[in-house]
């Protein structure tokens, strides 16, 4: 059998617990770790004091007296992208104005028909 016997094992680790270097540098690692955790803990609590104090019963919102809000659905119709006044002329960014919508006069829901694209494929009937 190859490696340590249990008495040398044992052995070792009577000399390891014996040995006073090795014993006092556990101590300092312990006390530097049991420091850093109080010093942790401490700035947590004064980091704790600083923050806003959580809002009691009557400071939460409250719903309006009209009831909770719903959504809503429109159909939005986008504005006009304008055309330069050249064609080799191009438009910068701050010329195009900021893109946006508008209502549209015509709140039906657009459906698709049957038999033109939808969101697969070409559209067609899927027979073939």
């Amino acid at each position: 059998m190859t490696g340590y016997t249990a008495e040398m094992t044992m052995l070792q680790n009577d000399m390891a617990a014996t040995n006073a270097g090795g014993v006092i540098a556990v101590l300092v690692v312990g006390l530097i770790l049991v420091g850093g955790l109080i010093w942790a803990i401490r700035f947590g609590m004064k980091a704790r004091r600083r923050e806003p104090r959580a809002p009691r019963r009557g400071e939460h919102p409250t719903l309006p007296s009209s009831g909770p809000v719903h959504e809503t659905h429109q159909v939005r119709e986008p504005h006009e992208v304008p055309r330069a006044a050249d064609e080799s002329e191009r438009l910068t960014p701050h010329e195009l104005g900021a893109p946006g919508s508008t209502r549209s006069q015509d709140q039906r829901r657009r459906r698709w028909s049957r038999g033109s694209s939808g969101s697969f494929g070409s559209g067609g009937s899927g027979g073939e």
